[in-house]
C-alpha cells in the first residue's frame, strides 16, 4: 500500500487516522480514504491514495447544509469515475466535535474492478443502491474531469493511455464547453487525467480553437 498523505499538524489527522489507515489496510490494495476539512474545504490526508490528489489540495465539497438530514450523517454508496475507467463505491460520513458541529468528512472509495470480474452475484451486491449526494460535489470540477475522461474511455472500450488525438480532442472540447479550462490550475488536472503532457493539453487546445475559428 503506497503510503499515506497527511497533514501529520492536524489534531484531526491525529485522532481519525488510525480509523482511516485501519479501513485503507483491511481493503487494501483496492480502497482509498481520504478526510476533508470542513471548515477550509482542503484535504486533510490520504491513505493509499487512488489518484494524484494530496493533503492540503482543495476539497471542493459543496455545502453539507444541503444533505439529506434523515441519513445520519452517512451517505452511500453511490458511484464514482476514475479517468482510468475504473468505477468506485463510496461513503462519505459526516464527523462532529463534542458541540455537535461538523469537523471533518471521511470518505471511502472502493475499486469495483475486482468485484466486477467475480461472479455476478458479487457484482450486484457491491453496485451503489442510491444516487450519490450532490452537494458534496457541486463545485468540484476535477471530479467532473475525472468523470468526463472515465465516461469517455469506457463507452469506446479504449484505455486513456491509448486514445488518439481526436479523442483527446473529443474530450477537450467537451471539458472547455463545461467550462473547465476557465478554472485555475485546469490545464494540469486535466493533463493528469488524459495521462498527457501539460504542452500537449495547451497544443490540442491550440488546434481546437483553430477549428472553431476556421470549421
Amino acid at each position: 500500500m503506497e503510503k499515506a498523505r497527511v497533514d501529520e499538524g492536524d489534531p484531526r489527522v491525529r485522532q481519525w487516522a488510525p480509523v482511516c489507515q485501519a479501513v485503507a489496510l483491511l481493503l487494501s490494495p483496492y480502497a482509498e480514504v481520504v478526510l476533508h476539512d470542513v471548515a477550509d474545504d482542503r484535504v486533510l490526508g490520504i491513505w493509499n491514495p487512488m489518484t494524484r490528489r494530496t493533503a492540503g489540495d482543495p476539497s471542493l465539497l459543496g455545502e453539507l447544509d444541503g444533505l439529506d438530514p434523515s441519513a445520519h450523517d452517512v451517505y452511500g454508496p453511490y458511484e464514482k469515475l476514475l479517468a482510468d475507467g475504473r468505477r468506485l463505491s463510496s461513503v462519505s460520513a459526516v464527523l462532529r466535535d463534542a458541540d455537535g458541529e461538523p469537523s471533518a468528512v471521511l470518505c471511502v472509495n472502493l475499486d469495483r474492478t475486482p468485484l466486477e470480474q467475480a461472479a455476478s452475484v458479487l457484482a450486484s451486491f457491491a453496485a451503489p443502491t442510491v444516487p450519490r449526494p450532490e452537494p458534496l460535489f457541486e463545485q468540484d470540477w476535477t471530479e467532473h474531469v475525472q468523470r468526463t475522461v472515465g465516461t469517455y474511455t469506457r463507452e469506446r472500450g479504449c484505455p486513456v493511455e491509448r486514445l488518439g488525438r481526436e479523442d483527446r480532442l473529443a474530450i477537450l472540447g467537451e471539458l472547455d464547453r463545461a467550462g473547465v479550462f476557465a478554472m485555475r490550475r485546469a490545464v494540469p488536472v486535466v493533463a493528469g487525467a488524459l495521462q498527457a503532457s501539460r504542452s500537449t493539453v495547451y497544443a490540442l487546445l491550440a488546434d481546437l480553437k483553430a477549428q472553431r475559428k476556421h470549421p
